[in-house]
């Protein structure tokens, strides 16, 4: 490709930031859509849950077998096969028809989510590891935010309720597929491709202690994330006294909008202060949710507490998620970080598939959605307090250390440098290091 037609390092940095919010945002697009495909289908709650547990299950086995591919054959190969699924699925949601329609959508959207999340945030941090890591904390859950938001307001106020949301995002996805023809790819390839298919949960040794740390962390604040992707939607509509799909997505834009809030506020604060801020930010949360929703009866004070506390527990969703990325994946070199990302990724999702299936369930078969909300908080908070008991009283204490991580324990210390996920090429200019290690201290990648 002549060198004038490429893409620059920042418009690729850019474009891979769109494609990573295009593709959280369809992820939560349908959320305040399931009221209206209730009403024209007449299917029963449970079935909100197995569709939403559908996504998140083949979100998992496409990380799971594919993550680590994109280390192998380069970030752009993966990305163009990802968008060629997201637009088969965005097609297949604009022709659904029944529950089954909606199924295999959601299945191959979850399959393209998989491919893509780890590819694109081992490009960005290919690019840029300060910029990159960052991004890799607020996109996804900026995203997440925005699409629920967007597809609320278009089925609310615009014509083609069902369809108007995916045609936009198919015309997204063909753009960025067009612009990704002119980024350079990020990462040498290398042998293995096929061996990598093989669904493996090694971690690099790096890595291991941070990732200890952080994994409960990310649990907990994406089974938040899955109460309002499965419950919420409902659970608004009962307080508010309204079905409308704008109240279907605003609990989860809500917490996802005030989470990228704090990712950015957050940004400079040391780990350890991220993680006492975000946790006890999500109990809190969690806990006026809770008050608020009390009875079900609804009320004026029963709504604004209810949002109150959601934006509350949403700075404990950005923080938790943030540290986790900050703290793992720039300790790792260029060829792992796809297969590092996508295995927190795999954390994610089991957060936020395995207890909104479990809570959708109860839905049915328990106490119904309102105790079934009581008893999902709950165990929000109960997980959150177990993380952070873990963190501070478990051997697994954080210490800022300027451009090194120090995670000091029962098992020993280990001492890693901000530095030692710069790739094998880089680090072989020893004529450099100097020049690096000031840059590096610099710009304090991990605190």
């Amino acid at each position: 490709m002549p060198h004038r037609l490429r893409l620059g390092p920042t418009a690729s940095f850019a474009l891979l930031v769109s494609i990573v919010l295009a593709f959280l945002s369809a992820s939560t697009a349908p959320t305040p859509l399931y009221a209206v495909y209730q009403r024209e289908w007449g299917f029963s709650p449970i079935t909100t849950t197995v569709v939403f547990a559908a996504y998140a299950i083949a979100v998992l086995v496409s990380l799971l077998i594919v993550g680590r591919v994109s280390d192998h054959i380069g970030r752009r190969p993966m990305l163009f096969a990802a968008l060629a699924l997201q637009i088969v699925a965005m097609v297949v949601f604009t022709s659904a028809g029944s529950v089954g329609a909606l199924l295999t959508a959601r299945i191959v959207q979850g399959v393209a989510t998989g491919s893509a999340v780890g590819a694109i945030g081992a490009g960005m941090l290919d690019l840029d590891r300060t910029r990159g890591a960052l991004a890799n904390s607020f996109a996804p859950v900026l995203g997440t935010s925005l699409g629920a938001l967007m597809s609320g307001l278009a089925v609310q106020y615009l014509s083609w309720p069902t369809h108007l949301i995916y045609v936009v995002l198919i015309c997204v996805f063909v753009l960025q597929g067009l612009a990704l023809t002119r980024m350079p790819e990020t990462v040498t390839r290398k042998p293995g491709a096929l061996a990598s298919l093989r669904p493996d949960v090694k971690l690099p040794r790096p890595a291991r202690g941070p990732f200890a740390v952080v994994a409960p962390v990310i649990f907990a604040v994406w089974a938040l994330a899955g109460f309002y992707g499965a419950l919420a939607p409902a659970l608004t509509g009962v307080l508010v006294g309204s079905h409308d799909a704008v109240y279907g997505g605003l609990g989860l834009t809500t917490l996802a909008g005030a989470g990228a809030i704090a990712v950015l506020l957050l940004r400079k604060a040391p780990a350890r202060t991220v993680m006492l801020v975000g946790v006890p930010a999500l109990v809190v949360g969690v806990a006026v949710v809770l008050v608020s929703v009390g009875d079900g009866g609804g009320g004026a004070a029963s709504v604004s507490g209810f949002f109150v506390g959601t934006a509350l527990a949403g700075i404990g969703f950005g923080a938790g998620f943030q540290v986790g990325i900050r703290l793992v994946v720039p300790v790792v070199e260029a060829h792992e970080r796809g297969g590092v990302l996508s295995l927190l990724y795999v954390v994610t999702y089991l957060g936020m598939g395995i207890p909104a299936v479990i809570g959708g369930v109860l839905v049915v078969h328990g106490g119904g959605l309102v105790t079934t909300a009581r008893e999902y908080g709950v165990a929000v908070i109960v997980l959150a307090l177990l993380a952070l008991a873990g963190l501070l009283l478990g051997g697994g204490r954080l210490q800022p250390a300027g451009p090194r991580v120090v995670i000091e324990g029962s098992s020993g210390r280990q001492d890693r440098s901000a530095g030692a996920g710069r790739g094998t090429a880089e680090a072989g200019r020893a004529s450099h290091a100097p020049v690096a290690a000031a840059a590096a201290r610099r710009r304090g990648d991990l605190d």
